[in-house]
């Protein structure tokens, strides 16, 4: 479920961009400079950016840095996915809109290989395990 806030701020922008269109049309009705026109476009084009990159930055981006630090907490160095995790780490800062997915798809799958090699630890024969 997405905030309210930014629920609130995607559809306010959306609502905008409806308006913008709108006046294209218009535009296009009142027979207006074709280079006029084009800059509308250009306008809405940005506008529609601008609503998905905050979607995608506040659901997506925010989703996965707190995998990422769930995981890492996790993980006390010997988990078997250090490498993983300190790759996936280093690169969020610079990841892409369209990376996001696969990286939460990646950090996942380290988290669960993680856990599963904690259990295996923890029920193999002859382990030492720290007492509680």
């Amino acid at each position: 479920m997405l905030p309210k806030d930014l629920t609130r701020d995607v559809k306010n922008r959306l609502n905008t961009i409806k308006g913008q269109v709108e006046g294209i049309v218009k535009m296009l009705d009142e027979g207006k400079d074709p280079q006029q026109i084009l800059n509308q476009f250009k306008a809405v084009t940005k506008a529609l950016e601008t609503a998905q990159t905050l979607l995608v930055d506040e659901t997506f981006r925010k989703s996965l840095a707190s995998k990422i630090s769930e995981v890492i907490q996790a993980c006390p160095g010997n988990c078997g996915q250090e490498q993983t995790i300190e790759s996936l780490r280093v690169q969020f800062p610079t990841l892409a809109e369209e990376e996001l997915t696969q990286k939460m798809r990646e950090i996942q799958s380290a988290y669960e290989l993680m856990n599963k090699f904690k259990k295996d630890l923890e029920t193999s024969p002859g382990t030492n395990r720290p007492l509680m």
